[in-house]
């Protein structure tokens, strides 16, 4: 594992990096990621904006601001992402304000496609879902903790659709961007900073 991240960290993005690959990417028509089609690009048009919006929008409450500027230990935060991913342009710049919101938090950015063994090690119910959100002792590199791709909630509005439809159509994603837009990234929030909480009460 550890030979794993070490790869993978060699070429890891910072967010602002990885802001820029995808603008630099759609200049050309293009997304990030192994696969090309027209349905990805304009994804990750969408997510753009999405992202564009949040950054300006996402407020970090207060308590988690208190949490992450409590922290003891030292952490590196990596962030398994793609460009055309719905969910990871609603969760990534959340991630990335709660991370510069702490001296304690080196946040990067890896794109699945670029890390698979990486992504391998991650899989939810056997899938390749991101954004995945792994949190490391920045000292020795051990993962702590691992978080994603959706806050429950989302996920539960996402199970529950396929359960009565069969499928996850265009409908459910528009409701799942919705559920996003109502939650605030609260929920995102609350979740990581558990998780951040456990790896404390680890290292402290």
């Amino acid at each position: 594992m550890q030979e794993i991240i070490k790869n993978s960290l060699a070429n890891s993005l910072t967010y602002a990096d990885y802001r820029q690959q995808v603008t630099d990417l759609l200049k050309e028509g293009k997304s990030t990621g192994n696969e090309q089609s027209e349905a990805l690009t304009k994804y990750s048009e969408l997510n753009e904006v999405r992202m564009n919006r949040l950054e300006k929008t996402i407020q970090i409450t207060d308590e988690v601001k208190i949490g992450l500027s409590n922290l003891q230990a030292n952490y590196l935060w990596i962030v398994i992402s793609e460009g055309w991913c719905g969910d990871a342009a609603q969760l990534v710049p959340i991630i990335n304000k709660m991370a510069e919101l702490s001296v304690n938090i080196d946040l990067r950015i890896v794109l699945r496609d670029e890390n698979e063994a990486l992504m391998n090690q991650f899989l939810t119910n056997g899938g390749k879902a991101i954004p995945k959100l792994l949190i490391l002792d920045a000292e020795t590199l051990n993962v702590l903790s691992d978080w994603g791709p959706r806050p429950e909630g989302a996920k539960k509005l996402i199970l529950d659709y396929k359960a009565q439809f069969g499928i996850v159509d265009e409908t459910a994603k528009t409701e799942l961007q919705k559920w996003y837009l109502h939650d605030k990234g609260v929920s995102t929030q609350n979740e990581i900073m558990a998780s951040v909480d456990k790896c404390e009460k680890q290292l402290v």
